[in-house]
């Protein structure tokens, strides 16, 4: 039999132009791309994305496919697999002891992800590098603004990161600068993990981080000391301005300019200010050159401290640090895990690592989000 065909009624004039309702979309899961994030991270070395994985697997994310390798002419090529057009980029970014090369590897994704049409691109950089050189020394650079002015040139448009050497750096930016802190938790595990801990006393390893240690000493409720001096004088001096501007014979002077003679600096021997005798000494700062630290465990120890303990939101542990480390006064090195060091626990059992990927996991999550980031500041302070 032949079809039959039905003819339907010609459609109104107010019909013809009806959209049909769309059926509704459930949102999509936390790691989809269209939820208009990803993570990316910019080292080439395993042992650095370690941080990176803990990150995203607290968001519930994926990371970002991306590879990253050195040339054999040394160049560094950075390649984005996927698309990220409209997106907010967060680029995790630890420094290993080569820093220079962490560096480009930053700048080359930042600008390869800013041509890929990147809605924001976010660096998560835990330690910043170069953050020591941001004062003027003699005829030197301040490199750490030469830093902030490249990042921002190759398309970074905000920065995390955790306890900047100076928090003046802040200023060097022309972009938002979230700068978190540790202390929440050094404290925590000083109070968790250090037995007897209120009979410790904060130490400051200068009078420069006495501000930070009285702040340690004030929520903890412990006592404070301070040490002055130094052992002895190095070449080191040099880099301190003791002896700027340098001797110089046979200078010519302007006749009848006389200006007074400034007098060097001299720092006094090492000593100690405030009792540490029979109790738990521990001293904050960040941790690069280990063998000041020694210098003070040694001090503390001839002044009657039983136990040291060294706190540190960067351990660099450049060098000999850990066979350093290991010969010491020092009982235990607590430090974060902002710069990658699991070589460096292997060598040294006296190190150990306390997980900050929580707190920047949830600065990601905020700042996505659009909300306040002020809960990750709360009964923060200008010295801690």
């Amino acid at each position: 039999m032949p079809k039959k065909l039905l003819l339907l009624p010609p459609p109104s004039a107010s019909s013809a132009f009806r959209v049909p309702r769309a059926r509704p979309v459930p949102p999509p899961a936390m790691n989809a791309a269209r939820t208009g994030y990803r993570v990316f991270s910019a080292n080439s070395t395993a042992a650095c994305t370690e941080l990176a994985k803990r990150i995203t697997e607290r968001l519930g994310a994926e990371l970002g496919k991306s590879v990253v390798y050195q040339e054999t002419n040394g160049e560094t090529r950075v390649e984005i697999k996927e698309s990220v057009r409209g997106q907010d980029i967060f680029i995790i970014q630890t420094i290993p002891r080569d820093v220079n090369t962490a560096v480009m590897e930053l700048l080359i994704m930042a600008y390869a992800l800013k041509t890929a049409c990147a809605r924001n691109i976010i660096g998560v950089i835990p330690y910043f590098p170069y953050s020591k050189q941001s004062k003027m020394r003699k005829r030197g650079s301040i490199v750490c603004k030469l830093l902030a002015s490249m990042l921002a040139k190759a398309g970074l448009t905000h920065i995390i990161t955790m306890d900047l050497h100076q928090k003046e750096i802040q200023g060097f930016f022309s972009f938002p600068v979230d700068n978190l802190r540790a202390s929440p938790f050094l404290l925590q595990y000083i109070q968790e993990e250090i037995p007897n801990y209120r009979n410790a006393v904060i130490v400051a390893k200068s009078p420069d981080a006495a501000k930070r240690a009285q702040s340690y000493a004030e929520r903890l409720r412990l006592g404070l000391a301070v040490i002055h001096g130094e052992a002895q004088c190095t070449e080191l001096d040099m880099d301190d301005g003791r002896h700027s501007p340098p001797m110089v014979k046979n200078a010519t002077v302007h006749p009848g300019l006389e200006l007074p003679l400034m007098m060097a600096k001299e720092k006094p021997p090492i000593t100690v200010v405030g009792d540490v005798g029979g109790r738990i000494a521990i001293i904050d700062d960040i941790i690069d050159d280990v063998e000041s630290f020694v210098a003070a465990a040694e001090i503390l120890k001839e002044r009657g401290a039983y136990k040291i303990y060294v706190m540190a939101t960067h351990g660099i542990l450049s060098a000999e640090a850990p066979r350093l480390i290991e010969e010491s006064s020092v009982d235990e090195v607590v430090v974060t895990n902002t710069v990658p060091h699991e070589v460096q626990k292997l060598q040294c059992p006296k190190i150990k690592t306390v997980d900050i990927s929580l707190i920047l996991s949830e600065a990601i999550r905020r700042i996505h989000n659009g909300e306040s980031m002020a809960y990750l500041f709360r009964n923060i302070t200008v010295d801690d």
